[in-house]
């Protein structure tokens, strides 16, 4: 079964910057894709950005483009969302996934385990 343990949310002001972390572990994450996702108060889940095995090619929303850097450490299982030029709309609990291929990545409400997220607030 495959865990996901986000980290580094908090509260910052806009204009600020965070850099979040996700571990996964339950098997080996060197050939997957991994993506972050948020979900606002009232709103649904959204997709953030994905990055391939490699790390060599990335994808992001529109809202977040020229902004947040997505990166991944394959040795250490982990990936992560350097998030700048933080703004109110961007409040709301991140959660990451991973998935074996960019078709399962792209169909991601489908992706079975969630980690718990963890929370970002941004102030005015």
């Amino acid at each position: 079964q495959v865990q996901l343990v986000e980290s580094g949310g908090g509260l910052v002001q806009a204009g600020g910057s965070l850099r979040l972390s996700c571990v996964a572990s339950g098997r080996t994450f060197r050939n997957s894709f991994m993506g972050w996702f948020r979900q606002a108060p009232g709103k649904e889940r959204e997709f953030v950005a994905h990055i391939n095995w490699s790390g060599e090619s990335t994808y992001y929303s529109n809202s977040v483009k020229g902004r947040f850097t997505i990166s991944k450490d394959n040795a250490k299982n982990t990936v992560y969302l350097q998030m700048n030029s933080l703004k109110p709309d961007d409040t709301a609990v991140y959660y990451c996934n991973t998935a074996l291929s960019i078709q399962a990545m792209r169909n991601w409400r489908a992706l079975r385990f969630w980690g718990q997220g963890t929370q970002v607030t941004v102030s005015s």
